[in-house]
């Protein structure tokens, strides 16, 4: 690589995912019952993994991993992985997109674990499109959202958003345009919260590791 291509480097925006480490009950503990947490661990694990090998096949961006616990088997390689701070999931983000930031002072998509169907072609979308915004939002089936991505992080636009809430991504939303950004929209995603979720976004996504992981559970009906 060349001196050119180091500055290049550099200068890449990032893909920064938050995600717990599928431990048994600590992760998708809402899909217990009917799911025993052994089980909704292993669908959470596969979620994850589908979630950072989509991420890994995204050109020309640094790629991150905010991280609840201890990397596994399921972390591709060429992820640089960052702890999470922070008490509530307000608090959490905010300090990921901080401490991802501080690293490298570059623009930042921010996803979860809860959607495995999501393709690179989205995330290479939302990355472009903040090149001409200052903020881009993926508003969530259930009122949240599933992707924000900020040019410039502040801790200030996310601290005091009530999370997990129906009214969660219309909270974020106004607070964006408070702060008068310029926002683009991607499209509503269905994340993972209940049984209900979790049989259609396998259908969604047939092929996937999560899919086949909900598939053997015997829940994919």
């Amino acid at each position: 690589m060349n001196p050119a291509d180091d500055r290049d480097a550099g200068l890449r925006p990032q893909i920064l995912v938050i995600a717990k480490e599928p431990v048994p009950g600590r992760v998708k503990t809402r899909l217990v019952p009917p799911l025993t947490p052994g089980q909704a661990a292993a669908l959470a694990g596969a979620a994850l993994e589908d979630t950072l090998r989509t991420v890994a096949r995204v050109p020309g961006v640094h790629r991150v991993l905010a991280l609840d616990g201890a990397p596994g088997p399921w972390l591709p390689g060429g992820f640089t992985v960052l702890p999470q701070r922070g008490n509530g999931l307000d608090e959490r983000l905010a300090a990921a997109f901080e401490d991802a930031h501080r690293l490298r002072p570059t623009p930042i998509v921010l996803i979860g674990m809860d959607t495995p169907q999501v393709s690179a072609a989205l995330l290479t979308e939302a990355v472009s499109l903040l090149a001409g915004h200052d903020a881009v939002l993926g508003p969530a089936a259930d009122g949240g959202f599933w992707l924000l991505g900020l040019r410039v992080p502040d801790p200030a636009l996310l601290l005091g958003v009530p999370m997990s809430e129906p009214a969660t991504g219309e909270t974020q939303l106004r607070r964006l345009r408070e702060a008068g950004m310029s926002i683009a929209l991607m499209p509503c995603l269905t994340d993972v919260d209940t049984i209900t979720d979790a049989i259609e976004v396998a259908a969604m996504a047939p092929r996937s590791r999560y899919a086949a992981a909900l598939a053997g559970i015997g829940a994919a009906t």
